[in-house]
Order: C-alpha cells, then structure tokens, then sequence
C-alpha cells in the first residue's frame, strides 16, 4: 500500500513539470522586451492551469497571415492576446469564412468560445491579423 502511494506522489510530481498555464497578456514581451502581439497554443486540458501548453506561435504586431503556417492548419486550441492588442482570426484560409475579434486576454479554451449555432473556435483558425496600439 505504502509503494502505491509513492507511486502516485511520483507521477504528480512528474506531471507538475508538465503543467502549462496561459501567460498573463501583460507578460507577452520577448527576452530583450520586444512586444508580441499575441501567442497561439495547440494544446488546451479540462483543467484551466494546464492551457495553453504544446507548440507556441508567436505572433508580433502587424502580423497578417491569410493563411496558417505549415503544421499550424486547425490546431490552435488556446491563444493569448497582448495588452493593448487585437486578434482578428478567420475560420477559413484567405480571410474568409466566419471572423472573431479578439482582445487583450487569455482564451484557455477555444473550445467554449462559439462560431456560430453549432461549432467553436477550438482547431479552427485559418488566418489572422493582428495589431497593436
């Protein structure tokens, strides 16, 4: 009994390392201070402190971007926007389709975020634009 026990404190130790948590939008600067306007995450959990985890697309001010990046096509399940910045996002490539309005936040879940009657945003951005003021 005492063995499982230490096995269970060990794997919550290991996940702990593992857990992600979205940065405050405030705290969107790059090492030497640079702005970023917002961070796109392909990983969201049932749990708000382990969001915005797995692959990060930096996203700088004045970025327009009609169509996704290679690998980047349908997996954004988690973003933040930076202070004083918007993200606009499209649900299909070219700046078409359904569009969102983003402001300085952080959106754990794209998936409780609605794009129309019966869909959400969660693995459905396929452009965006982003600006800062």
């Amino acid at each position: 009994m005492a063995a499982a026990a230490v096995l269970v404190v060990l794997a919550a130790a290991v996940l702990a390392g593992a857990e992600a948590q979205c940065p405050n939008p405030s705290d969107l600067r790059t090492a030497n201070g640079t702005r970023i306007c917002a961070e796109l995450y392909t990983d969201d959990s049932a749990y708000y402190d382990q969001c915005c985890g797995g692959s990060t697309l930096v996203v700088y001010p004045g970025s327009d971007v009609p169509y996704m990046p290679h690998g980047w096509v349908a997996t954004v399940s988690s973003l933040v926007v930076g202070t004083r910045c918007e993200l606009t996002v499209w649900s299909r490539a070219g700046k078409k389709g359904k569009t969102r309005k983003f402001a300085a936040s952080a959106v754990p879940r794209l998936q409780e975020v609605r794009r129309g009657l019966f869909s959400d945003w969660n693995n459905a951005i396929r452009g965006f634009y982003c600006q800062c003021r």
